[in-house]
């Protein structure tokens, strides 16, 4: 679905953020676009919608977005949860941009902890929301040492966080948001998506960029940047297994899913987590 819309609203700022602003914060993009993975402090604006919402991700969604543009919304893969359609009644009332859910049409697609199933184009540019940007905050609780260690590429705590899992538990503990080498020089949490989601990141031909509204940070992947997850030689990454369970609504067994139960019959069963692809293919079928 794509809809074509005019600036109605011109008691707002086109964009919603005034110009001095969108032009900081993109200053601070192209800093974070020169090195990838690095943490750039910026001005956190106050937006209509609570800090930890997807401020930090509107912010460079509302300072890059133009006439030309498509925006899409998603919120854990999903178009049309609560998250998503308030940021995206809030881009539509205050620009002339349209807006689509689908993820082809897309010029620039804002997301909460998804990346979505369908492959991005190199014209395309992913905005990833991220409530917590320091990869090193579970082991280093100052913020002052993190920026030391980042500076000195110092990431022992870490390795030694993973060490210690795999001896205590036989696998990794991060499900989401598992820690990554950025071209091989900054360690970088990429959002809490799924360890599925995580090698779409590598070597990719699109435009990351990842915002903090509440930690006031920005950072990037620019295309073709090495993404590598921290692992070690004898305990690859991996991602979640399905056990070849298939999505009950278009069947597809390439895709990560989510796993619900009815509360009626208590019956467990499987679907996409990206709602955009699952209608998709289930309209490629003749399903609909």
């Amino acid at each position: 679905m794509k809809t074509e819309q005019g600036f109605k609203n011109q008691s707002y700022n086109y964009a919603f953020l005034d110009e001095p602003s969108k032009r900081e914060i993109r200053r601070k993009t192209l800093k974070a676009v020169a090195i990838p993975g690095y943490q750039v402090p910026f001005a956190s604006r106050e937006l209509p919608i609570a800090r930890g919402w997807g401020t930090g991700g509107l912010q460079l969604t509302l300072s890059l977005i133009g006439g030309d543009d498509c925006v899409k919304v998603i919120d854990q893969g999903s178009d049309d949860s609560v998250n998503a359609v308030s940021i995206r009644n809030l881009v539509m009332e205050t620009t002339d941009v349209s807006v689509t859910t689908e993820t082809e049409a897309a010029t620039i697609i804002q997301s909460r902890h998804r990346i979505p199933e369908t492959p991005l184009a190199s014209d395309q540019v992913l905005i990833l929301q991220v409530p917590k940007p320091e990869p090193l905050r579970n082991v280093e609780a100052s913020e002052k040492r993190t920026k030391i260690q980042h500076g000195e590429k110092n990431y022992n705590a870490m390795w030694l966080e993973l060490y210690e899992d795999i001896v205590k538990w036989d696998h990794a503990l991060f499900d989401a948001d598992y820690p990554v080498m950025v071209h091989g020089r900054y360690l970088m949490a990429p959002s809490p998506i799924p360890r599925w989601d995580t090698p779409k990141m590598h070597q990719a031909s699109y435009l990351t960029l990842l915002g903090a509204g509440r930690e006031k940070k920005i950072y990037a992947i620019p295309p073709h940047t090495d993404v590598v997850p921290l692992q070690f030689d004898d305990y690859p990454f991996q991602v979640e297994n399905f056990d070849s369970q298939a999505c009950h609504l278009c069947d597809s067994t390439d895709t990560f899913l989510e796993e619900n139960t009815d509360e009626t019959s208590g019956h467990v069963f499987y679907q996409c987590s990206d709602t955009a692809y699952c209608n998709k293919v289930q309209n490629e079928k003749g399903d609909h």
